[in-house]
């Protein structure tokens, strides 16, 4: 057995398919007639960088790699460019090469074609089980997400646990190259340590841009590693620039110490800025339901004590522990032609990610493993995903379950049915988790007000109808809330019904006439206040069934609507499955491709807006009663504080510190703490994909394991 790590780096003088004399080129790596990698798309480039990974398990070294390069035609058969082989055999083992390769087209041999450059690395490995981790790349076009498929043995589990943190926090970039016409660019940076990446935003229009973003990697070796930081220009509807690069070398950097770096660019003009801060690990294990940390009752008390309210202020990231027990799973789809099933259990909180052992052909598994994180924010939500294990391509979705912290019954064994994908709705099977959480309740309140922890991959946005006609009816639904109070107070000046025209007229008198800016926030609790009444009395029933009827109404408005759009865009699932096909139909797919970009930001703005407003609804609806009791509290504060200091002074102390933050703290990361507050409350998407689904009595697992103990 051998491992293959190659590094896809970039193209070079490909030849040109498209009429306008360029191509959108992507690559294919192929072993014993099996796809194994696929890489992005790169559009209209016949220079194309690349910069991917992929991780190869090899049987036999003896045999060569196929690569093949197509150009990507949007709604047509995509174009071959050329081909080239990989003489495996006559790598060096353990040493890392630089290869360039020609490609060649059998049909017409002496066409120059352009070249792909590769990094390989061919390793021997010992046995098949032994292997740690595979983590192979299977890259879809340019609209697809990416997976991942992922393979540990129980040996060596604890390969994947990190021993440090790095906390990068990227201020600012000086002096960029101009990539516009206008003399301008529209600059963003990807980082890449190992497997692990991050994305900031884009900061338009400057050649100085100001990111103040921060963000932690996890260190898994010793000795440190090298963090490949590039800088790209945004280009809306083609491919983006290529600004610059450069890498951190940690080996060289202290430990538990801020340093300050001033990175120039390679390739490229001018330097970025950085803070890197290298710590020594996470409280991040994994064990056997033997090992217990919550059992041993000394232990217990250290953890306990840890975070305990005396110690409020120190370590402030450190708000929180948890503990998952994964014991088993029950009824699991059948993934392979046998019937059965290679499931494996990975679980996630924020960026913390951590894995099972395979339990080979079974529909049945049991893990009974433990797994242990530092909390860093008490609203993360933990995700356990079920796959099944394939060897020779990414492994299969079997089943996921998404739990808020908060909603967490300490120490109680629990089976959650397993969702699908986008967590709507029920799939085969059952898992079986007992959780603990023990945090500091002070903690996660200041942390709450802090900007929330961004994933290192978000999923690429793509053009959906369904989700765009949904995304749709919420903001239409919010809006008909603001238009049908302005109806509302309409009628009350127009008086179509006198009493309640006169009790808002008196109403209106006696508030303008008292009138104090504290009433504000007083207002505001007292309507959080009398919705807490309505819930605890039982009178108010729209927190348990209205999020629910509101999605099962959307999803009902979206069928109708479908109609109208089912020519212009293609299907989610349809478009997931579709794979090389000789030929497609034109249609109006090919006509939207310029839009695409400003289609998908429509979308993504509708859901913000959406959201937005119920993140409001949900506040006061006491979804999350842990944040509707903090905004009480809040609420409370600014109330006394207006009504007892005078306004001048609240001002001038906030002018004061408005005007002297940067001189304090330069390179502060800039928040708005009410908006951080309203990130952590969910939107009612995010209400249905958190619900528990309950377990049908009538077709339980155990029940059917009983009656078929094969």
């Amino acid at each position: 057995m051998y491992q293959l790590d190659i590094t896809l780096r970039r193209g070079q003088n490909l030849a040109a398919r498209d009429r306008g004399g360029t191509s959108d080129p992507y690559v294919k790596f192929k072993l014993g007639g099996k796809e194994v990698f696929r890489s992005k798309t790169i559009h209209k480039n016949l220079n194309p960088v690349w910069e991917e990974k992929a991780c190869i398990l090899i049987d036999n070294p003896r045999e060569s790699l196929y690569i093949k390069v197509f150009d990507y035609d949007f709604g047509l058969q995509d174009d071959f460019i050329g081909s080239a082989f990989l003489d495996l055999a006559s790598l060096e083992l353990n040493r890392q090469t630089d290869v360039t390769l020609s490609l060649k087209d059998p049909h017409y041999p002496d066409h120059d074609l352009g070249s792909i450059l590769l990094s390989v690395l061919l390793a021997p490995r010992e046995e098949q089980r032994e292997v740690t981790m595979l983590m192979r790349k299977s890259w879809k076009r340019s609209s697809k997400f990416q997976t991942q498929s992922l393979r540990l043995s129980d040996l060596h589990r604890k390969s994947q646990l990190w021993r440090g943190i790095v906390s990068v926090t990227l201020i600012e970039g000086r002096e960029l190259k101009a990539m516009d016409a206008n003399g301008l660019s529209d600059p963003y940076v990807k980082f890449r340590l190992g497997h692990q990446k991050y994305k900031s935003k884009i900061v338009p229009k400057t050649l100085n841009p100001q990111w103040r973003e921060q963000f932690d990697f996890h260190l898994y070796e010793e000795r440190g590693g090298i963090i490949d930081i590039t800088v790209w220009d945004k280009d809306a509807g083609k491919k983006d620039d290529f600004i610059g690069r450069c890498q951190v070398d940690l080996s060289t950097l202290s430990k538990e110490q801020t340093h300050k770096l001033e990175m120039p660019l390679e390739e490229g003009e001018g330097c970025l800025v950085l803070l890197v801060t290298l710590t020594a690990s996470a409280a991040v294990t994994i064990s056997d339901l033997s090992v217990n940390s919550l059992e041993d009752q000394k232990e217990r008390e250290e953890i306990l004590k840890r975070y305990s309210p005396m110690t409020m202020f120190h370590n402030m990231k450190d708000v929180g522990f948890l503990q998952v027990k994964v014991i088993r799973a029950e009824a699991l789809m059948a993934a392979d032609v046998t019937g059965k099933s290679d499931p494996f259990c990975v679980v996630e909180l924020n960026n913390d990610r951590l894995l099972t052992h395979t339990v080979y052909k079974n529909l049945n598994p049991e893990w009974n493993k433990i797994f242990t994180f530092n909390i860093k924010d008490i609203h993360s939500v933990l995700e356990v995903t079920v796959y099944d294990e394939d060897r020779d391509r990414s492994a299969d979705f079997l089943g996921k379950v998404a739990i808020p912290l908060l909603s967490i019954q300490n120490g109680e064994q629990k089976a959650y049915v397993l969702k699908n994908k986008q967590l709507t709705g029920p799939t085969k099977g059952v898992i079986y988790l007992e959780i603990d959480v023990i945090f500091n309740a002070v903690k996660a309140s200041i942390r709450t007000l802090m900007p929330k922890e961004e994933k290192y991959i978000e999923e690429e946005n793509r053009l959906s109808k369904q989700l765009l006609l949904r995304n749709f009816i919420r903001m239409k639904r919010c809006i008909m809330v603001l238009i049908n109070a302005a109806y509302y107070i309409s009628s009350c000046f127009d008086w179509d019904s006198p009493p309640r025209s006169l009790a808002a007229f008196l109403l209106f008198l006696f508030v303008v006439w008292n009138f104090e800016l504290y009433m504000i926030p007083l207002a505001l609790l007292l309507l959080l206040a009398w919705n807490y009444f309505l819930i605890v009395s039982g009178k108010d029933n729209r927190q348990h069934d209205t999020s629910v009827w509101n999605m099962s109404f959307a999803q009902d408005d979206t069928k109708r609507h479908c109609q109208v759009v089912e020519d212009m865009l293609e299907d989610e699932e349809e478009e997931d499955d579709r794979d090389d096909k000789d030929s497609e139909k034109k249609g109006f797919m090919n006509r939207l491709y310029a839009i695409q970009e400003v289609c998908v930001t429509v979308q993504n703005i509708l859901d913000e807006v959406a959201s937005f407003g119920e993140r409001i609804k949900n506040t006061f609806n006491w979804t999350v009663p842990f944040l509707s009791w903090l905004a009480i509290f809040a609420l409370s504060v600014f109330t006394i504080i207006l009504y007892f200091i005078p306004l001048r002074y609240i001002v001038l102390v906030w002018g004061i510190n408005k005007f002297t933050k940067k001189l304090r703290s330069p390179y502060a990361i800039d928040n708005n703490e009410l908006l951080d507050f309203l990130s952590r409350v969910p939107s009612d998407v995010q209400v249905v994909q958190y619900h528990e689904l309950k377990q049908d009595p009538s077709h339980s697992p155990s029940k059917r394991k009983k009656n078929n103990p094969g």
